[in-house]
């Protein structure tokens, strides 16, 4: 249900386009009637937003990005690059813990590099495919979306046409009832002129035969 149930119909196609003064005339009488605050204070009739509730991590992400600071954490990628061997001296005994580590380092890569492989095989296989049935399907919600779109713009001329047809079919008698109006009005005010006029007449015609009676 919409908030403001309201509707205005113009006549864009019988009344003529209103001048320079008549627009800065009319804006006047409408800023006259905005209250201070209306470009910065909500309509009383739009409900206010709910507040937004995030979970810790994203706030600090946000913070983070409100602060400008850099992004830091995330997936250590150094882990799967090729370790280097320790290094140590000709007369000292292997470092086992260090060599173990490396191993560790070692196996963690030849997996990685096991899985990315596959991985390219399976995009050298099966990507081509994919990406053509996708394309394929983008197409398709693009036909049907600018369909949707040009059976709405003929929609949307169809209506102005009619009532552009419907205006002009009317505009001699909306032009003849707009005459009758205006002489309605000048007629009024001709009756309250001569009314006047004739009030004047018997004040004066009152002052003069007061004036007689005193003499």
């Amino acid at each position: 249900m919409p908030l403001i149930n309201e509707s205005h119909d113009s006549l864009p196609y019988v009344d003529a386009a209103p001048t320079a003064s008549a627009r800065a005339r009319a804006q006047q009488l409408i800023n006259a009637e905005l209250s201070p605050e209306h470009a910065s204070t909500m309509h009383p009739w739009i409900p206010e937003a709910p507040e937004p509730k995030f979970s810790q991590l994203m706030q600090q992400e946000l913070s983070r990005k409100a602060q400008g600071a850099p992004l830091t954490g995330g997936i250590d990628l150094s882990r799967y690059e090729a370790p280097e061997a320790p290094t140590r001296a000709s007369d000292q005994t292997p470092d086992l813990e260090k060599w173990n580590e490396t191993y560790k380092k070692a196996c963690v890569s030849r997996m990685y590099l096991t899985k990315r492989e596959e991985n390219l095989a399976l995009l050298e296989e099966h990507g081509k495919n994919a990406w053509l049935v996708h394309n394929s399907q983008n197409e398709e919600i693009l036909g049907s979306t600018e369909k949707e779109l040009a059976e709405t713009k003929e929609a949307s001329e169809e209506v102005n046409k009619q009532r552009k047809i419907a205006q002009e079919a009317s505009q001699g008698e909306i032009v003849s009832l707009e005459e009758t109006w205006k002489r309605g009005p000048e007629a009024i005010l001709n009756v309250e002129l001569a009314s006047e006029a004739l009030r004047m007449q018997n004040l004066d015609y009152r002052r003069q035969m007061a004036q007689q009676q005193a003499r």
